[in-house]
């Protein structure tokens, strides 16, 4: 792909002029950008190496609030470093920044002890090694949507969010008209991608006014997760140049669709051979996906915390809007939690439809792989399809309705403390907590809406 540098490359264009700057960054628990800018010069001298960063990153919440109780860091322990380590795969030009480059790091201990546990590319990579060992590659995709808004994110700051204004007046599901209207962003982002390595596919209007999805070929499950914060960076930072914004929150507005993060996956052989397909079978479906997609159903009530990780992602799931309510499977059904697609040929895939927009990709697919290799390893048995209207359906299994019951449910979980490790689970069930108690602290404009006269 055009974009990718080597350290031999990037040195070439430091010298031509072409790039000054490099991005060191790592993905946070909540699936952020964050790290330093390098002069190109020190980082082709030492910094591709390694540099550090605060401890206190894989421990604050989406304020930067450093969140007391972890086991990782606190007060007490000093916050102290981290070392990050640039995995320099992930060397690529920023075309939407000029003369910048991007690295992505992986978190080790500061005094020798290895990957950072509770780093999320970490989490991932320990359930795609876990595959491997069972001679699978988790192949993955995300489709991502978010709306877009003619209001620039200064001037929301200055006016307040009551102050959004969706780019569209109508819904512009697969709109040409509406969308062309959105090119200076959305071309940009398009380009911008291809420009910096990613495959960028397409861009389309999604069900909503002002909603837009971007989608990236899949890839191996790590490689997607890395495409997927990436463009999510660049997504704002292009929408911030040409004074829009953008958001990815699951739900922006009670009165219209959510904003979601389908995950497309399958399992290939180390020969390229694709372990779903069975052309024998009545859909198409080895036993491998049977047994895979069957641990996904055990434990989706479980893993949803690591699909929808705030208060506000579970406002997404209401009957009608193309959000599922309940974690079932079907073929080509957009009602059911979990929909079969490419059924009959090399492309048969679960497609994961409960994630929202605001899921960190590197636990959601860490999640979601865990749960599949464990229906592998147990050869469960596949539940009937269900067919019809699952928002209407009684008696399935229904997806945790709240936060704080989707973390009850990932807390009691053996199969995700087994996978993952006690270290993981515990910590982000921590970071939910915190969440949950500080949404039932603060006052909400609901609130002040409806009771400052009528209480």
């Amino acid at each position: 792909m055009p974009g990718t540098l080597t350290l031999d490359s990037l040195r070439a264009a430091f010298e031509a002029g072409e790039i000054d700057t490099v991005l060191v960054a790592i993905p946070d628990m909540q699936g952020r950008l964050m790290g330093k800018r390098f002069h190109a010069a020190h980082f082709l001298d030492s910094g591709h190496r390694e540099t550090h960063c605060c401890n206190y990153l894989l421990a604050t919440d989406m304020e930067m609030v450093t969140v007391p109780g972890y086991r990782s860091t606190s007060w007490e322990a000093g916050y102290g470093d981290y070392t990050m380590v640039p995995d320099l795969s992930t060397l690529r030009r920023v075309p939407w920044l000029p003369g910048t480059a991007l690295v992505l790091c992986d978190l080790h201990d500061h005094h020798g002890h290895g990957e950072v546990a509770i780093a999320p590319r970490t989490v991932l990579k320990r359930q795609v090694e876990r595959a491997r060992a069972l001679g699978f590659s988790p192949m993955v995709a995300t489709e991502l949507e978010f709306f877009v808004f003619e209001n620039s994110y200064e001037a929301l700051r200055d006016g307040g969010v009551q102050a959004l204004k969706a780019i569209s007046g109508y819904n512009e599901d697969y709109h040409i008209f509406q969308t062309s209207k959105e090119e200076p962003l959305m071309r940009a982002l398009r380009n911008g991608l291809y420009g910096a390595g990613i495959p960028v596919e397409n861009s389309k209007g999604e069900a909503e006014a002002g909603q837009e999805e971007i989608n990236i070929r899949y890839s191996h499950a790590l490689e997607t997760a890395d495409f997927h914060v990436i463009t999510k960076n660049a997504t704002k930072e292009i929408a911030h140049a040409l004074g829009r914004s953008v958001t990815f929150m699951a739900k922006y507005d009670h009165a219209r669709a959510g904003s979601s993060a389908h995950i497309h996956q399958s399992l290939w052989t180390p020969d390229g051979r694709p372990a779903f397909l069975d052309e024998a079978d009545e859909h198409g479906m080895s036993a491998t996906m049977r047994h895979y997609l069957a641990g996904q159903l055990a434990h989706a009530r479980e893993l949803t915390l690591f699909l929808a990780p705030y208060v506000n992602s579970y406002k997404r799931f209401c009957v009608g809007m193309f959000a599922p309510t309940k974690a079932v499977w079907s073929r080509d059904n957009r009602t059911a939690g979990f929909r079969i697609c490419g059924e009959g040929s090399k492309a048969v895939r679960v497609e994961c439809r409960i994630g929202g927009a605001d899921l960190n990709p590197y636990l959601a697919c860490a999640a979601l792989v865990a749960a599949g290799l464990s229906g592998i390893e147990q050869e469960l048995a596949l539940e009937p399809e269900f067919r019809g209207d699952a928002y209407h359906a009684a008696s399935i299994r229904e997806i945790p309705k709240t936060l704080r019951e989707a973390v009850r449910l990932a807390d009691e979980s053996a199969m995700l403390r087994a996978a993952l490790g006690d270290e993981v689970v515990d910590h982000y069930v921590h970071a939910a907590r915190w969440e949950i108690a500080e949404h039932d602290r603060v006052v909400t404009d609901f609130e002040r809406i409806r009771g400052f006269e009528r209480a």
